[in-house]
């Protein structure tokens, strides 16, 4: 009873959150996707992830082991991924994407700091970071036939995880007025990205929805047990293995659908897979967080 009740504390803040979004559109009031998305991953999320490297107690050690961890994970499940595309014969460019990459940002960070407290997100964000990264050049590589590595050193979110990272090793501070304000700041990035998920999900049309159901599944069991071997083999801490599993086995981002919108993929097969494996979360996380505690 206390475990179902700790994890329900832990998600109902999550889902609460997204479900207020969700009625916003329903209701038919505006929501500026576009500009709110582009406020939170540009501005309120990178203050977030500086503020919370810069202030975290965690040894820097077991920060760059979990970097190396999440580097090695997303590299066996990309490989996994694009096998289980050959293997189903479906479009590399349509599915893989959708498949490697979860919803570390909107839902992951929140997920970490409700379970995990400041440790949890310090944590979070290293592996948030590591699969904007992959996200950003193998992602669209995939996705639009090109990346660049010029659009990752153009991302806020990146220099704010190399800062951060900065700062935590050289054991520096920003002004106390300065950290204050960056704090303020970053701590809109989560409602915000909850909320926007929410509005997301309610404006998308599941298309397919038993193949969307059977590769949210299978994606699910394929990044939870890579994420699993990969913390085991690391020897990561508690904390650490719990959040590598929590990001990684996130549902599919709602980015990989504009992704595909934008590059001219299938986009109503990503939008099945967004919200199919959005919904399956509901019932996965709390499973899921229900192990790790």
């Amino acid at each position: 009873m206390n475990l179902a009740l700790t994890v329900l504390e832990i998600t109902a803040p999550v889902f609460i959150l997204a479900t207020i979004g969700f009625g916003w559109v329903k209701a038919g009031f505006e929501y500026r996707l576009e500009f709110v998305t582009q406020l939170a991953m540009t501005f309120a999320t990178p203050c977030l992830i500086f503020t919370a490297l810069m202030k975290t107690e965690v040894d820097p050690a077991a920060l760059a082991t979990l970097s190396l961890a999440s580097i090695v994970a997303y590299g066996a499940i990309t490989v996994a991924a694009a096998g289980l595309m050959m293997l189903l014969r479906l479009k590399m460019r349509t599915y893989l994407a959708p498949v490697i990459f979860g919803n570390t940002g909107n839902l992951g960070l929140p997920l970490a700091l409700f379970a995990f407290g400041e440790t949890g997100l310090g944590y979070a964000v290293v592996v948030f970071a590591i699969m904007a990264i992959w996200s950003f050049t193998f992602g669209i590589w995939v996705v639009a036939g090109g990346g660049s590595l010029t659009r990752v050193l153009k991302e806020p979110l990146v220099w704010a995880t190399l800062l951060g990272g900065l700062f935590l090793w050289q054991g520096w501070e920003t002004p106390r007025f300065l950290t204050n304000t960056l704090e303020l700041i970053g701590q809109m990035a989560i409602p915000i990205m909850l909320i926007t998920l929410g509005v997301a999900v309610a404006r998308l049309t599941p298309g397919r929805t038993l193949q969307a159901i059977a590769i949210s599944a299978l994606k699910l069991v394929i990044c939870v047990g890579i994420a699993w071997g990969v913390g085991r083999w690391f020897a990561l801490d508690d904390t650490a293995f719990a959040v590598l599993l929590m990001q990684v086995g996130t549902p599919v981002a709602v980015t990989s659908y504009l992704l595909a919108e934008k590059y001219g993929a299938d986009a109503d097969a990503v939008a099945g897979l967004v919200v199919v494996s959005t919904l399956m979360s509901v019932l996965a996380i709390p499973l899921l967080l229900a192990m790790l505690l």
